[in-house]
């Protein structure tokens, strides 16, 4: 059975900060990282809702360049 593409924020950049617990290349937490595949459709949707909004934080922290 061909499982379907997934869609996935990586960027490859995978470094969790140590004091947000989020990944600086894409906002997700390691938890979600590792339970990405398991997430159903819906699951990865409300994640990836998060996602400018943490991305947002972090650049606010100085973990990030604005590179808007």
């Amino acid at each position: 059975m061909v499982r379907p593409n997934i869609v996935s924020p990586c960027i490859k950049v995978c470094a969790v900060d140590g004091e947000t617990s989020l990944c600086l290349g894409c906002g997700r937490t390691l938890k979600e990282i590792g339970g990405w595949t398991q997430f159903d459709d819906a699951g990865r949707d409300a994640v990836m809702d998060l996602l400018p909004e943490r991305l947002d934080k972090l650049r606010a922290l100085g973990k990030l360049e604005d590179s808007r």
